[in-house]
């Protein structure tokens, strides 16, 4: 079986694998672009595996005039652009010691072993320049079936990076087929290493959170989490329920599934930033406030306004009101005709600040059609 995509012909990619080949090392794509590519997706990064340990793949990258970046020397991995694209370049690896967390390795030559430290059989997939596959742990058949499996015993995989619990949740919501369901091995792994989730890094797992809460329907997956336990010990107080619902009514911003799920202290367990959680705190809110979608729309913008909208119909069980698309539009394009200058010198400080709010709730209920005029007299 070959792979095939306009990535993979590229003469700078190319090049680049000639490199290590000419001078008799393995140059083989690994992980994600292997696995894109097999079963159609995009492919976004492009990972290459080869034993040449990183120094010789500097030396030679050098001599080709390609620029090296050590992005993680001390993991076996040096990127190389050429012709503006990044390619990671990761020596073959085995594990020494891990702690849940990081690993030591040591390099290898055997491409054999570097397959069983991936996480997943899917990911242990590698090709070579000319896109003939290569299948150490015979992952293909899972990876056509979109069985997202453990590479080897589960638990041993899980306490090698706790992360992969995360992760095995992720990639079944990306990449598993829904009708097969969760890998039961996996789930019960999962399930059973719970105290190593603490350890993790509150960045690492709001990481993993994004990208399993922006997959096209990452409803299954996060009711496979909340039954093992994983949901409540990262995001504690969630409820999944609603989340089915939204994904059904097209909310397909990650934000507003968050949103839904509840849980204390989101913003801190998963390190949102400043402006995530103010956009967070947003649409809780205002999915329990009475505004309308015009008012919604004119206050803050047609994106919040079809979070807030779609939150509140998932939460509530109830679908939009008709015609909320077209207002929350005219809403956001609604401009208020009036100022406080309009209203000084009669009226000062929080006295100003008081009509003017009266004003603009009177315009607004009026559908933003008085004039400034009407409004003053």
């Amino acid at each position: 079986m070959k792979i095939a995509g306009a990535w993979l012909d590229n003469a700078k990619t190319q090049a680049v694998c000639r490199v290590l080949s000419d001078a008799r090392f393995q140059a083989l794509f690994v992980g994600g672009c292997v696995r894109n590519a097999l079963i159609g997706a995009e492919v976004n990064d492009i990972d290459i595996a080869t034993d040449a340990t990183p120094e010789t793949v500097t030396k030679l990258a050098n001599d080709a005039k390609i620029r090296v970046i050590p992005t993680g020397i001390e993991h076996g991995t040096v990127t190389l652009i050429l012709g503006g694209i990044a390619h990671e370049v990761t020596t073959f690896r085995r594990d020494v010691t891990t702690d849940g967390r990081h690993a030591t390795v040591a390099f290898s030559r055997s491409v054999e072993e570097d397959a069983r430290r991936r996480d997943f059989t899917m990911n242990a997939l590698y090709a070579q320049a000319d896109g003939s596959v290569v299948d150490p742990l015979n992952g293909l058949p899972d990876l056509i079936a979109r069985h997202v499996r453990f590479v080897g015993q589960p638990a041993q995989r899980i306490t090698e990076d706790y992360l992969r619990i995360l992760r095995f949740f992720r990639f079944t919501a990306w990449y598993g087929d829904p009708g097969r369901g969760i890998d039961a091995d996996g789930l019960a792994a999962c399930a059973a290493h719970l105290d190593g989730l603490p350890s993790l890094s509150r960045e690492r797992v709001g990481s993993e959170m994004r990208k399993l809460l922006a997959a096209p329907d990452p409803a299954p997956a996060i009711a496979s989490m909340a039954q093992a336990g994983v949901l409540g010990a990262v995001l504690p107080g969630a409820n999944p329920a609603a989340l089915p619902i939204l994904v059904h009514l097209g909310g397909t911003d990650w934000m507003t599934r968050l949103a839904i799920l509840g849980g204390e202290d989101a913003a801190e367990n998963l390190r949102l930033s400043r402006l995530e959680t103010s956009q967070l705190r947003l649409i809780r809110d205002e999915i329990g406030s009475l505004r309308g979608a015009s008012e919604l729309g004119y206050r803050f913008g047609t994106q919040a306004t079809k979070s807030i909208i779609l939150g509140r119909a998932a939460l509530f069980e109830a679908p939009p009101s008709a015609g909320w698309q077209g207002a929350a539009t005219e809403g956001a394009a609604a401009r208020f005709p009036v100022s406080g200058t309009d209203l000084m010198p009669d009226l000062q400080g929080a006295a100003l600040g008081e009509k003017l709010r009266a004003l603009e709730q009177r315009w607004i209920a009026s559908g933003f059609v008085l004039s400034r005029a009407e409004l003053l007299a």
